[in-house]
């Protein structure tokens, strides 16, 4: 029979007490972690959010009473515990933030029993994640993850302290919008009034944003939701946090300068890092060419080495076809790898296939300078020499070659160094490196569409020296586009906005817009435009890939509390589920069984 709490209030969390409150009189309240019990003496663990104290029952210092009614208590029983802090009577516990200390009980009130939970509470839990996400408000238990979110929280209110104090006003923006190309596709969300119609969720409040520099506001922030209805992987959500900023009269230096001091406060702060500022900058073409990602881990070397011009006469075939059909030879060097087994060299082949590489040519050289090579056969000694010497390559060394399209060898190898780097252990989850990439190309071109897409949206600002080739060489136009990377993951990204009529309209013609479409998209906002539009720029973070990082997490789904898994769903509350039919009438919506559409269309 639970009991009440009445006439008792809670003096500290569980972790708060130390040896300063040997003692004093204190009431905790929290869950029982374990109960164990020695025959007239009783240990219990008490857990809250904060961390454990251990509270002990003991003949001779306790009731009788009071000893039995603890040896029933069973792990998640929600108690009040009234008693005397004191110096421990056993030997210290290092593991533990009260360790040196107890609490003799005066008082012990059942507040709540448990039923055994399907899981032991506890830090790295070894349990299925399916098994912990249904039963997520008892995984929200474990201290691992209190921790995450308690960060998370501390991050949140940090931001917003910080960008208060730079001038930036906290605006929220609508959830219900209209739907518009963004790059991801939208959720939709039926409109009763309107039948027929749809509002979307947003996928960030870009417009609303550009919208608010136009209403003279300055400078805006929001730790905002946003939506997209795409693949999930370990780092993606359905819905998202970004951390959402534009500001006004800036140029790209300006929106980096005020970032840079907001993150060193944040890690400085929150981690105890100290972050060195001005962060490196690197533009995209060096990126990708130092090392093959326009997101690059620079905890690490291995960097490319772009080996064309040593190999263009050669004969190896597979080098050869890939410089005559315009694209390049690179390689990387695995130091201290050359005795890697041939087994273990296929599978980095078979890796390296996944990127839309035809394979990976490789030189082994072993500790006693001997060399096995793929493609000895087609080199002479001499071609192969300067190959490794271009290659920077030592004995012991393991050298690694993809030849292709610019793009399929960026992309090959970008991955190759990385998994690499995994399977060498070089990447230290305590090390911090940031860096800025700049100047990516305002446009790639997408096969699959046959035309050029814009690389962030469509509000981009050209580099003023690159518009001349708009018309003859889209390709070549650079971007006032910015990303925040850290340890390879791109943590927020930005840009300078178009604020000119026409370099909007040239924009919206080299995407493929008819002036109409572009009307029907973002009519509001070209309206807004003709209406004096200050110069702004903007940058927004993920909030959630940061705080996973800076927490030493895999997955974003440990620093956020309810999330979905990779098929978009919930599987504590089993969202998405079917709606009332009436609902659905009330809607204007017909929900076609994939059988029945099937038939439809073989019809």
């Amino acid at each position: 029979m639970a009991e009440s709490m009445k006439g008792l209030k809670r003096t500290h969390r569980c972790a708060e007490l130390s040896a300063a409150n040997v003692g004093e009189k204190v009431t905790i309240m929290g869950w029982v972690q374990k109960n164990r019990n020695k025959g007239g003496l009783v240990f219990v663990d008490v857990r809250d959010r904060s961390g454990i104290i251990q509270v002990v029952f003991e003949e001779g210092k306790c009731e009788a009473a009071l000893i039995e009614k603890a040896a029933k208590l069973r792990a998640e029983y929600v108690v009040a515990i009234v008693g005397t802090v004191a110096k421990r009577s056993g030997a210290v516990n290092d593991h533990l933030a009260t360790g040196e200390i107890e609490v003799i009980p005066e008082e012990l009130r059942i507040l709540s029993e448990s039923e055994t939970p399907p899981f032991h509470i506890e830090e790295n839990s070894k349990t299925k994640e399916e098994v912990r996400l249904k039963y997520r408000y008892l995984d929200l238990r474990r201290p691992d993850l209190q921790r995450n979110l308690m960060m998370r929280s501390k991050v949140a209110t940090l931001t917003r302290q910080f960008l208060a104090e730079e001038g930036f006003l906290e605006i929220e923006t609508p959830v219900l919008i209209k739907s518009t190309p963004e790059g991801a596709r939208d959720y939709l969300v039926p409109s009763r009034i309107q039948q027929g119609q749809f509002y979307a969720l947003p996928q960030s409040p870009q417009l609303f944003k550009q919208l608010l520099m136009c209403s003279g506001y300055d400078r805006y922030f929001q730790i905002a939701k946003c939506f997209r209805d795409e693949d999930l992987r370990a780092d993606r959500q359905p819905e998202f946090t970004q951390i959402d900023m534009e500001l006004s009269f800036v140029d790209v230096d300006d929106v980096i300068e005020v970032n840079e001091r907001l993150l060193a406060k944040l890690f400085k702060e929150v981690l105890g890092v100290e972050v060195s500022l001005p962060i490196q900058r690197m533009t995209w073409q060096e990126a990708m060419d130092r090392f093959g990602s326009d997101k690059p881990d620079i905890r690490f070397g291995m960097e490319l080495t772009n080996v064309t011009d040593v190999v263009k006469g050669c004969e190896f075939v597979v080098f050869k076809n890939a410089i005559e059909n315009g694209g390049t030879v690179r390689g990387i060097n695995a130091k201290g790898q050359g005795g890697m087994a041939r087994k273990k060299i296929d599978k980095l082949v078979d890796f390296a296939k996944d990127y839309g590489a035809k394979g990976l040519a490789y030189i082994a050289i072993h500790e006693d300078g001997t060399v096995k090579s793929s493609f000895a056969k087609f080199m002479t000694d001499d071609e192969r020499k300067a190959l490794i010497e271009a290659m920077g390559g030592e004995n012991g060394d393991l050298l690694l070659f993809a030849a292709d399209k610019n793009k399929v060898v960026w992309d090959t190898l970008g991955a190759l160094r990385l998994e690499l780097a995994r399977q060498m252990e070089l990447l230290d989850k305590n090390e911090y490196k940031f860096l800025w990439v700049t100047e990516f190309p305002l446009l790639e071109w997408s096969e699959e569409q046959n035309r050029y897409t814009a690389m962030h949206h469509p509000f981009t600002m050209p580099m003023e020296e690159d518009l001349q080739y708009i018309d003859s060489d889209p390709g070549r136009v650079r971007a006032k586009a910015y990303d925040i990377v850290l340890n390879g993951n791109e943590i927020g990204g930005g840009s300078v906005r178009i604020f000119d009529q026409d370099i909007q309209s040239k924009m919206f013609e080299v995407l493929g817009f008819t002036e109409e479409q572009a009307q029907e998209q973002f009519g509001f906002l070209l309206t807004a435009f003709k209406y004096g539009v200050p110069p702004h720029a903007g940058l927004a973070y993920g909030l959630d890939r940061l705080v996973m990082l800076m927490a030493k997490q895999d997955s974003i789904r440990d620093v956020i509390a309810f999330p979905k898994v990779k098929d978009a769903s919930d599987l504590m509350t089993e969202a998405p589920g079917h709606v009332d039919a009436k609902q659905l009438e009330e809607l204007g919506i017909a929900v076609v069984a994939k059988e029945e559409k099937k038939a439809e269309d073989a019809e």
